[in-house]
């Protein structure tokens, strides 16, 4: 990686599951097999049951906005061409949060519960876009 290039996501473990569902293009999210609770970030007992028993299950990746915050000043020289930008927390339908950066929605439009979309990118990270 150059200093200029962008971070990729990377992990191992569970996590590394979920970031290679998202790099095939499938968003996925463990559910509890005992009470149907859907969890992010992967772990490996639900907290609502205590239950270890779970499968990674389609997400439809609608949403809404859950809160957010604008960057007015690059963290990493990789991100220095796309301040100003949004990091948006979206709460999805399945009950789930994920953060990603805004595509496609102008800062001044962001509310709260905003219907949006998470759009997988072919590296396998996201994005979260209008509905």
């Amino acid at each position: 990686m150059t200093a200029s290039s962008k971070p990729v996501p990377r992990g191992d473990g569970l996590y590394g599951e979920f970031l290679a569902f998202c790099t095939r293009g499938e968003l996925r999210f463990q559910r509890c097999s005992q009470c149907g609770t859907w969890r992010h970030l992967p772990r490996e007992a639900c907290r609502a049951c205590g239950s270890t028993q779970w499968s990674w299950e389609c997400s439809s990746g609608r949403g809404t906005v859950y809160t957010w915050t604008v960057t007015h000043r690059a963290l990493h020289p990789g991100f220095a061409d796309d301040v100003p930008y949004a990091a948006v927390i979206a709460e999805l339908d399945e009950g789930v949060r994920i953060t990603a950066q805004a595509d496609g929605i102008d800062l001044a439009d962001l509310r709260l519960g905003l219907p949006v979309q998470v759009v997988l990118r072919h590296d396998g990270t996201c994005r979260i876009a209008p509905r």
